[in-house]
């Protein structure tokens, strides 16, 4: 794809148009993209931040259209708090994933839920919205965070995954919220789905989804066993298991790969592979 740039508009295909808002970081990539669904009316997918100039920029792609919803596909800051500013603007209903407003215990602001999320509309599995040519049914994929939707497209058999599945690294499962069992379930779910392209939030399209999402199960398994056969050798704390799992990482990373390995953690302690010990984990038996 060519470089992307901050609030211009780029034309995927016919009836998918992204707009990328100016939120880049190691763990937005280039930043929060929004996706604009239809010709003569509208379906505006993940806004974005509350940020003027993005909200202006997709003003400007609208052009005066009609926009028949605003899709949430999680309540994540950089992707839901310009639902309301949007919304004030077109007129549009706010519809898609449930209200979550936790205590984050992540690892990045721009992570943390937006409270201020008000849906008009909660979707929940199969249900969805539609306009002229086009039409977006909600699958649920949990794990990223409890509260996740993926749109499918099936007039040309996109799918918008969010931050489920992105196109640039893996997702960051963060507990509590983020559960890597539902997670991992989600990608099998997608696993047994035909989609041509996944249009994700963050990073290019997908253009070989089912290869990917092979990719990243078979990269979650191999993280697994990295955590069993370190905690073979001897009882552990995140901090060095991660030291070992993750070298060369990004410093600023450190802390969402803690997450992510206290995810597969507490994965495995329910399948009865480990258990909590004094500062640290073990294997159980």
């Amino acid at each position: 794809m060519d470089e992307q740039q901050p609030g211009v508009p780029q034309v995927l295909e016919p009836l998918v148009t992204r707009v990328l808002a100016n939120n880049p970081s190691p763990f937005t990539h280039t930043g929060t993209q929004t996706h604009l669904v239809g010709k003569t009316d509208l379906a505006v997918i993940d806004p974005g931040p509350d940020d003027p100039a993005h909200i202006a920029a997709l003003l400007a792609a609208i052009d005066g259209r009609p926009v028949t919803a605003i899709v949430i596909t999680h309540t994540h800051r950089d992707h839901s708090p310009g639902a309301a500013p949007l919304k004030a603007a077109t007129g549009a209903p706010i519809v898609g994933c449930a209200p979550l407003a936790l205590d984050d215990l992540g690892p990045r602001a721009d992570a943390s839920f937006d409270a201020d999320y008000v849906p008009d509309s909660v979707l929940g599995e199969g249900d969805g919205v539609w306009g002229t040519g086009w039409s977006l049914t909600a699958l649920a994929t949990p794990g990223h965070t409890s509260n996740h939707l993926a749109f499918a497209l099936p007039e040309t058999k996109a799918l918008f995954t969010g931050d489920h599945v992105m196109g640039w690294s893996t997702t960051i499962v963060s507990p509590p919220d983020g559960n890597m069992a539902a997670y991992m379930a989600s990608l099998a779910k997608l696993q047994h789905r035909d989609d041509r392209i996944y249009y994700p939030a963050h990073g290019d399209p997908v253009a070989k989804p089912q290869r990917l999402v092979r990719g990243l199960i078979g990269h979650r398994r191999k993280r697994e066993g990295q955590i069993l056969r370190l905690l073979a050798t001897a009882p552990q704390a995140i901090p060095a298991m991660v030291a070992k799992m993750y070298v060369g990482i990004d410093s600023r990373l450190l802390p969402a790969a803690e997450r992510s390995v206290l995810a597969h953690l507490i994965e495995l302690e329910a399948r009865g592979a480990v258990a909590r010990d004094v500062g640290g984990w073990r294997l159980r038996g």
